[in-house]
């Protein structure tokens, strides 16, 4: 079975449209599917109509948040109540097309855990586009995943990953990169990208300073997640160096004026440089203690989730009866 999650947030004209072209996109492939519609806190009829759509179409169900929690929270919501071997994302704007689920399928079925959707020919305004580019060149420098299009909407992945991988805040955009930190197989295929019908986007030009910031945790979860203190420590061991090296300077003047008193040189008290070597010294010391924080957190928390992705097993142990 395929489960299909769409996050909804206040996209009432869209939603009954959207339906119907995922329905025959999947009836055309004979793809067994099931729509699960997010509810993200709307503030519109989309639950109304998702009601109205569970109803009449038992392929469809439906969830509902309290309020608007995030496009995160709505996958995860999506994923823990999804029933299929494969799971794809899909944005409820209709500017995904549902007549791309076949397309994804086959390219998963050669072989790749995440099918990552690839806008080629983007219809969105430049100032959304271009930055977006740099963005996607960002990732790949810093992950080692060169994809065209992170934030594409649509994607396919097994469940599998799912279960693999978490997402929280906005990493919602990072899930292939998550899952190729893991072994999994990714993958992009080019789909067509259609132009807004209703509504309007709702992201801002703030999302590419979140998506920066959000860059950097993933760098750091992929990089030193279970080993905070390679990091940490290692930027304080540099700067506690920094301020050895500047007081050991500082100790040799010292000792020159006491041998040679008839030499003007300028008090250490006065130098900017005793300054300096103090507030690298610090700094080390804080950055080392705070890696060492890490690591008891780490240590106390790793149980809770695999530190490993197991791709298949075989020859299980079983007990026999002689």
């Amino acid at each position: 079975m395929l489960s299909i999650i769409v996050p909804v947030f206040n996209e009432e004209e869209s939603l009954a449209e959207l339906r119907s072209q995922i329905s025959a996109s999947c009836t055309a492939s004979q793809i067994e599917y099931e729509v699960i519609f997010i509810d993200d806190g709307s503030s519109d009829s989309s639950w109304s109509i998702i009601e109205k759509l569970a109803g009449d179409h038992p392929e469809i169900s439906g969830i509902r948040f309290r309020r608007n929690f995030g496009k995160a929270a709505a996958l995860t919501a999506g994923m823990e109540a999804a029933r299929g071997e494969w799971l794809m994302m899909m944005d409820a704007d209709l500017q995904d097309d549902p007549a791309e689920i076949p397309k994804f399928l086959d390219k998963a079925a050669e072989g790749f855990d995440v099918v990552n959707g690839w806008k080629e020919r983007r219809l969105d305004p430049w100032h959304k586009v271009y930055p977006s580019r740099v963005f996607n060149g960002m990732i790949g420098k810093l992950t080692g995943l060169k994809l065209h299009d992170h934030n594409c909407g649509l994607k396919l992945f097994h469940s599998d990953v799912a279960k693999e991988i978490h997402i929280y805040g906005e990493l919602h955009r990072f899930i292939p990169v998550l899952a190729y930190s893991r072994g999994f197989r990714v993958t992009e295929l080019v789909v067509n990208h259609r132009p807004r019908q209703f509504g309007h986007s709702k992201y801002g030009v703030i999302r590419f300073l979140r998506g920066f910031l959000d860059l950097l945790t993933v760098v750091f979860l992929i990089g030193y997640g279970q080993r905070p203190q390679h990091m940490l420590g290692a930027i304080g061991l540099f700067f506690f160096a920094l301020g050895i090296l500047g007081f050991g300077y500082l100790t040799l003047i010292w000792v020159l004026m006491n041998i040679f008193e008839a030499i003007p040189i300028t008090p250490i008290g006065t130098r900017p440089l005793l300054a300096y070597s103090t507030a690298a010294t610090i700094l080390g010391a804080q950055a080392m203690s705070l890696g060492l924080l890490a690591e008891l957190i780490v240590a106390n928390t790793v149980h809770h989730r695999a530190t490993f992705s197991v791709r298949e097993r075989v020859g299980e142990n079983t007990s026999i009866d002689l």
